[in-house]
């Protein structure tokens, strides 16, 4: 996997679950308001990088104290080897939230198929003769319906989300993107807020950080500091 971000908990981001957060590498869109622009190219800078077994060592030290693992981006989707993370994050006992752009239809059915999302958050950006202005691409709508369709049918819990951005979506615009949603089907409208900083910790950061608890003994107050 290509990992760019880690987030050591939040209480906002898995409906009814505490999390922490895998910010995966590398994008097949190109939001022109994309929140994690540094997450789009395909290789993570050395020095954001992060190991794979590192933050699966950190997760499993924190067993019985979180609840979930939100996996996001990036695209998570673009990555061949998600379901082998996904599962490794699973036999640890954490439940698995997926956030994707639903361009990849086959993956998300490899995924939910085997049962290793326990939720999926998918972005639905615009109406389908928009899309492609928002996502900065020409944008694979079949796939976004498809995924649509199969997120909603998988009996696995689930919301589609829309980002409003001025001068791009508007309210008007809500009604289309509704009508391409199956009845019962969380819909959540949120409004773009420019971030101020990245969200996540770079690799080199957490692992200085994650020494630095275990060397101490104050593992698990170090999680507590950085979620107040």
């Amino acid at each position: 996997m290509l990992l760019g971000g880690f987030q050591r908990f939040s209480l906002s981001d898995f409906p009814g679950r505490s999390c922490a957060i895998v910010f995966t590498q590398g994008c097949n869109f190109r939001c022109p308001w994309c929140h994690n622009a540094s997450l789009i190219p395909g290789s993570p800078r050395a020095e954001t990088a992060f190991s794979e077994d590192l933050i699966l060592g950190f997760l499993a030290s924190r067993a019985g104290m979180l609840d979930g693992v939100v996996i996001t981006g990036g695209e998570p989707t673009v990555q061949h080897d998600l379901p082998d993370f996904a599962r490794r994050i699973k036999s640890l006992g954490y439940a698995v939230k997926l956030d994707t752009n639903g361009s990849l239809p086959r993956m998300l059915s490899r995924l939910l198929g085997a049962g290793l999302v326990d939720y999926v958050a998918m972005d639905v950006k615009a109406p389908l003769g928009r899309y492609s202005a928002l996502a900065g691409i020409q944008a694979p709508t079949e796939a976004i319906a498809e995924s649509i369709s199969l997120i909603a049918g998988s009996g696995v819990g689930h919301e589609f989300r829309t980002t409003l951005v001025d001068g791009m979506l508007s309210e008007s615009d809500i009604p289309a993107i509704r009508s391409l949603l199956p009845p019962g089907s969380k819909h959540r409208i949120q409004t773009y807020r420019c971030p101020v900083a990245p969200l996540y910790e770079s690799g080199p950061a957490f692992a200085h950080a994650a020494a630095r608890a275990s060397l101490t003994g104050d593992a698990g107050n170090e999680t507590a500091r950085r979620a107040g």
